[in-house]
This record gives structure tokens, C-alpha cells and sequence, in this order.
């Protein structure tokens, strides 16, 4: 994030509140210009069918992201579906994969997207999404064409604005904005924003030499300010000097940059401990850190973290974000890293990301734990625990984690990234996928669950981790299944089963063989689905369990219907009906006899159909569930219509809707009755 003058975007794409803009007339009028003249198709010659793209250029620190917010600040309200934000390198310096930027941006518009969807899919998507939308959309510092060109809606109403470093080659028609140092007039009303006018004015001819070494970029500005604002006996006379010193050092290249001097400068006069607490912020996932983070790297308690990232942002080290986040500008990162790797040892940097990543589980744990009912062994265990790492109740638990998700995420990738810490990773990642389900939803969480399970695959594939690995390729085929992706499905399933067999772990054998089935049934191969739930069946009866046995008597029962082998269907389905009745499951029996029944009207037997009905009705009423005896009546009264009997079908479905009330529509079923062989 680059300091001057204008908040920012933060990584969820909410805007912070606006600080004061200094300067960039010239440069916001040449921008202004430039939105009539883009979207012509110089090749062509006649307007381009996709969005339009601005391009403000410069180097990091120049200001040039509170130029772009400027910018979009000023012209939000011609774009009446909003402003989208998508920030497209991370703090590291590593490109932002095109995936995950346009999932952010979909999730932003409210579009679902399927879980585990590639690049290609998810950018299709989202130029489906802005096709009849008028959006804005800010793109700050892209790495490259490729990104901003991914992203580009083909929706000439739209508005694109992209901040880099350079010349965005491949997009035609666009002309970048450079942006340098701000003027001398806008510099000094900057400083002055920090240090009050009467230093200023006192020694004029410092302020102009002050706003000279820092070259008028205004993250060295806003150092440089936040340097005098903490030292009101200092002039600025005091400032420059140092800042020459630094300068005049052949030593030290680097600091002929003038962000590279006020940085230094402005660190060097902090404690030793703040110091040290500033340069472990570079550890802090996608640059964003709490008081929780600050207090874990640094070994502090949470208030003294507090008080520092307090003091941090006033310096202008941090820019302050939402809910109590603090956020490391990109143009310090490298800055903060390059003190990190020469200042800290290996040893005790690695510490402190571990201390990190222990917290941000405990946090987890804490966030799901408090969803669980009072007396319950998990909400006892949260009473144990600090109250600093206690939530109020669900809503603050869910709001912590929606806020919190983007680091959240990050903190599990470089996780597993790092490869030293897989035992902690593997944690973390099982915590934070609870955590989603329990406040979210396996269902609404899943694009997140889908890239977390492929973080455990990694993880179990680089340290042979058979057993992980399986749960994780079960993991990511059941979501592929779900979003029709049946044969990358397969493949899954059958490289899950590879690993439960190398595990020797039979729970992981079955389900895959079983999974296996269910995916050759879903793409209408019944006999291999027939042979994959047989397989399955014999090492459930081998092991003796039961309630698997019946559900697999009827997904056989199932795939057999369906390839018109209605002998073997029968006899499966009366062994699931048999299975259900030994585990005291009515229901199930009930629903197995109902299956049961119909493949016999499907084999012309329509009156030992009725008498298998007639039982299935008999021992849903013995289970005393309502809806599944009123979807069985009307079934039977079906059957007895084909038989000829209207006046007894008359009667049943007279009593399937005293069973359910007068509420249902004609016609209009009173429930599904859902086959055994239904996939849990």
C-alpha cells in the first residue's frame, strides 16, 4: 500500500475513511482526459467492445495507489453497481494468481462460483457478471498485462483502473499516467500536516531542502513527518541533517533512494524493542497484522502490541485498516525483510512465525468453540482459556472471521510454503477449515475448504503422508463432484484409494471404492458402479459395519434398477430393508421397502408392489415420520390407480393431506422420498 495523502484499498476491498490529498492536479486532469479518449481501438478505429483502462505508472512509494483512489473516489458515482477492488500483487512481491483476484471480485459482486474452478472459468464469470453491470474497477499494483488483460470486462460501460509500475504492453490504447514526486507546495502542506505550520515556517528554505531528499515521494514524506510530529523540540533543520548524513554514506547505496533514507532514519530512532517488533511485521500474512499478530511474533502481551502498532501507524510506518487491523505499506516490505534477514536470526525468526501460527490456532479453535452449546466439552475447554483469546459470543466470532479471512488464508499458504512448519501448517489448516463450516457452512464455505484441502495435499505429498493424503484427495473429489466435475472426480477417487491402500487404513479404502461407485453411477456406467459398490459392500461385511452395509445394499439396489436388472435390484433392496430394520432404523426400512416396491412395478408385478407398499407405509407409521408416511400414501395411492381402484386412492391421498394440512397445492408432492441409495 503507498502512502500520500489518500486511503487506499485494504485486501477485502472495503475503502477506508479518505485522508486529505495533496497535489496531482496536472496528473488528475490528464486521467479525466484520458476516460473520453480510451476505449478507442486504434487498430480498428471504431470504439473497443471491452472496458476502458486508465494507467497510473509509477514506483512504489510515489503515491501513485492515493492517486488511482483519488480518482475512483471521484467518479464512484457515475458507475451505479459500484466499485470493485482487487489488489494484485502481494507484499512479498509475488503475483497474485489471476484465480484468486477474480473469485475476490465475484464473491464482491455476490456471484457464486464453483469450488475448485480454474483461472479460465472464474474469468468467464466475472466478465458474465459485468456484461450488464456498470462497475469501476481498480486494479492496484498489477504485476503485468496478462493480470489486468485476464480481468478486463468486455463491457465498454465499465471502467478500468490499473496502478503499476510500468507500461502495461498488450493492452491497446492504453497510455500510462507516470507519476513522480509530488510539487514543492504540495510536500510542504504534507509535512505541515504533521508538524504544524510554525516549524515550517521558521526555516522555510529546510522544508524545501527536506521535501528535496525525499525526492517529493510521499511514503518518504509521511516518515519524515511522522519523525518531526513525535519530536516537537526537533526543527526541521535537525531532520535534513540526518538525512544528509544517511545520504553521504558511500557504505550504504541504498540509501541514495529517498525512501530508503527517511525509512532509515525513522526506524533507527526507535527502541530496540519497537524495532524488533516492526521487523517481524514482515511476517505478518499478506502484510496485514492485529495486536494478536504483533503480540505472538513479538512475544508481548496483547495490550503493550496494541500500543505499538498504535505508534507505528502515527509514525507512518502502518497504515491503519478495519476492525482494529494495521496494514505494512508494499513499498516498506522490502525495506522491513531486508532488516529482517541481517538483524534476526534464522532461529528466532522462525520462532516467531511459529508463535504466530500457535495463536492464530488458538484463535480458531476459540472462534469455533464458541458456536457449541452451553455445557458443552468445547465451550467448558473456552472458558479455560485467556480472556484475550475469548469471544463475546457467535456474532463477534463470525465477524472476526469474516474480517480476518484473507489473512487468515494467506497464514495457511505460507504455512505450507515454508515446509518447516508442517506439523503446525496441518493444524492450522484443520482449525480454520472448523471454523468455516461451523460459522458459514460446508456449502458456502466451499471455495475456501477446496483450496485448504489442496494445502493438506501438498503437505501429505511432501512428507508421505498416506493417510492425510487420502482424506485429502476424498476431500477434493466429493467438492468436485458437487460442482459436476465428475471425472476429475474419478481420478481422485481412484488416487485416494492408491493412498488408503498404502496407509492400510480401510475406512479410506471403502469410502474411495464406494466414492469410485458413486462417480461411475453419476456419468451412467451402472455395471462398473455395480462392481465398485460391491467392492466397497465386502470390506464393510468384512469389517462388520452395519449401517454401511444397508446404505451400500441400496446404492446396489440402485444402479442395478437403472441398468433394468430388477432381480438383483429386489434382492438388494430387500437387504437394505433388512440391514435398516436390524439397526432400528423405521425410517430407513420404510424407505427401502419403498424402493423396493417400485422395482417391482418396473418388473410388471404390480400386485406384490402394492403388498411391499402397504408395508412400507405400515412401518413408516411405526417410525412416526409424518412427511415420509405422507409421501408413502400418495405413492401407494399411485399404485392403486394403476390398479384400477380409484376410490382406495381416493383415501390415501385424502389422509397424506390430513397428514401435512390443507397447505398443499394440488398435484404438488408432499416429499421426496429419497432413494437409500442417495450419497450421505
Amino acid at each position: 500500500m503507498d502512502f500520500g495523502g489518500a486511503g487506499g484499498a485494504d485486501r477485502s476491498g472495503a475503502r477506508p475513511g479518505r485522508r486529505r490529498f495533496y497535489g496531482r492536479a496536472r496528473e488528475l486532469k490528464e486521467l479525466r482526459a484520458d476516460i473520453a479518449r480510451a476505449g478507442l481501438d486504434t487498430l480498428a478505429g471504431r470504439p473497443s467492445p471491452r472496458a476502458r483502462v486508465l494507467l497510473v505508472a509509477g514506483r512504489p512509494g510515489s503515491g501513485r495507489t492515493a492517486l488511482a483512489e483519488e480518482l475512483v473516489g471521484d467518479l464512484a458515482r457515475g458507475y451505479r453497481d459500484g466499485v470493485l477492488r482487487a489488489r494484485l500483487t502481494e507484499p512479498g512481491g509475488e503475483p497474485v494468481p489471476v484465480e484468486r483476484a477474480a473469485r475476490g471480485l465475484l464473491d464482491r459482486l455476490g456471484v457464486p462460483a464453483p469450488a475448485g474452478a480454474a483461472g479460465d472459468e472464474l474469468t468467464q464469470l466475472l466478465r458474465e457478471a459485468c456484461a450488464e453491470r456498470r462497475v469501476l474497477l481498480l486494479l492496484d499494483d498489477a504485476a503485468g498485462a496478462e493480470q489486468v488483460d485476464a480481468l478486463l470486462p468486455d463491457n465498454p460501460d465499465c471502467l478500468v483502473v490499473a496502478v503499476a509500475q510500468g507500461p502495461l504492453t498488450g493492452i491497446p490504447g492504453v497510455r500510462p499516467c507516470t507519476v513522480g514526486g509530488l510539487d514543492a507546495k504540495s510536500a510542504i502542506e504534507l509535512l505541515d500536516g504533521y508538524t504544524g505550520s510554525v516549524r515550517i515556517t521558521v526555516d522555510p528554505q529546510a522544508a524545501e531542502t527536506l521535501t528535496e531528499l525525499c525526492g517529493g515521494q510521499p511514503a518518504a514524506l509521511v516518515l519524515a513527518g511522522g519523525w518531526l510530529a513525535a519530536r516537537p523540540m526537533a526543527s526541521v533543520a535537525d531532520l535534513t541533517k540526518r538525512l544528509r548524513a544517511v545520504a553521504d554514506e558511500p557504505e550504504r547505496p541504498v540509501a541514495a533512494r529517498p525512501l530508503a533514507r527517511a525509512f532509515r532514519v525513522a526506524y533507527e530512532a526507535l527502541p530496540a524493542s519497537a524495532a524488533r517488533t516492526l521487523r517481524l511485521l514482515a511476517l505478518a500474512p499478506v502484510g496485514i497484522a492485529d495486536a494478536h499478530t504483533a503480540s505472538a511474533l513479538a512475544g508481548c502481551s496483547v495490550s503493550a502490541a496494541r500500543s505499538a502498532l498504535e505508534g507505528f501507524a502515527a509514525a507512518g510506518f502502518l497504515h491503519e485498516a478495519d476492525d482494529e487491523q494495521y496494514e505494512v505499506p508494499g513499498c516498506l516490505m522490502p525495506l522491513l525483510r531486508e532488516l529482517l534477514e541481517t538483524e534476526d536470526r534464522p532461529a528466532e525468526v522462525q520462532l516467531a512465525r511459529a508463535r504466530m501460527l500457535e495463536r492464530t490456532v488458538r484463535l480458531l479453535h476459540s472462534c469455533r468453540a464458541v458456536t457449541e452449546p452451553e455445557g458443552s466439552p468445547a465451550r467448558r475447554k473456552l472458558a479455560g482459556l485467556p480472556r484475550a483469546l475469548r469471544f463475546t459470543g457467535p456474532e463477534a466470532a463470525a465477524a472476526w472471521l469474516r474480517s480476518r479471512q484473507p489473512a487468515l488464508l494467506a497464514a495457511a499458504r505460507v504455512a505450507v510454503a515454508d515446509g518447516e512448519l508442517d506439523t503446525l501448517a496441518r493444524r492450522l489448516i484443520a482449525a480454520l477449515v472448523r471454523a468455516l463450516a461451523a460459522h458459514r457452512g460446508a456449502e458456502n464455505a466451499a471455495p475456501e475448504l477446496y483450496g485448504l484441502h489442496q494445502l493438506v495435499l501438498d503437505v501429505a505429498e511432501r512428507r508421505g503422508l498416506h493417510r492425510e493424503r487420502a482424506a485429502a484427495l476424498l476431500n477434493l473429489a466429493d467438492l468436485d463432484a458437487r460442482t459436476g466435475r465428475t471425472a476429475d472426480a474419478l481420478v481422485r477417487y481412484r488416487a485416494a484409494l492408491d493412498a488408503g491402500r498404502l496407509a492400510n487404513d480401510p475406512y479410506a479404502i471403502s469410502r474411495a471404492m464406494e466414492s469410485v461407485g458413486g462417480a461411475h453411477q453419476e456419468l451412467g456406467d451402472w455395471q462398473r458402479a455395480a462392481d465398485w459398490y460391491g467392492r466397497a459392500l465386502s470390506q464393510r461385511l468384512a469389517r462388520d459395519e452395519r449401517a454401511d452395509q444397508a446404505r451400500l445394499y441400496g446404492r446396489l439396489g440402485a444402479v442395478h434398477s437403472y441398468a433394468g436388472r430388477y432381480g438383483e435390484a429386489l434382492r438388494n433392496w430387500r437387504a437394505a430393508a433388512a440391514g435398516y430394520r436390524r439397526l432400528g432404523d423405521l425410517a430407513g426400512h420404510a424407505r427401502a421397502l419403498s424402493e423396493a416396491a417400485r422395482v417391482q412395478e418396473y418388473a410388471g408385478r404390480p400386485q406384490e408392489s402394492l403388498r411391499t407398499c402397504e408395508e412400507a407405509v405400515e412401518w413408516a407409521r411405526r417410525a412416526k415420520d409424518v412427511r415420509l408416511l405422507a409421501a408413502l400414501q400418495l405413492r401407494l395411492a399411485d399404485t392403486l390407480d394403476r390398479l384400477g381402484d380409484p376410490a382406495a386412492a381416493r383415501l390415501h391421498r385424502a389422509a397424506a393431506d390430513q397428514l401435512l394440512g390443507t397447505g398443499r397445492s394440488a398435484g404438488q408432492p408432499a416429499c421426496e422420498i429419497r432413494s437409500a441409495s442417495a450419497k450421505d
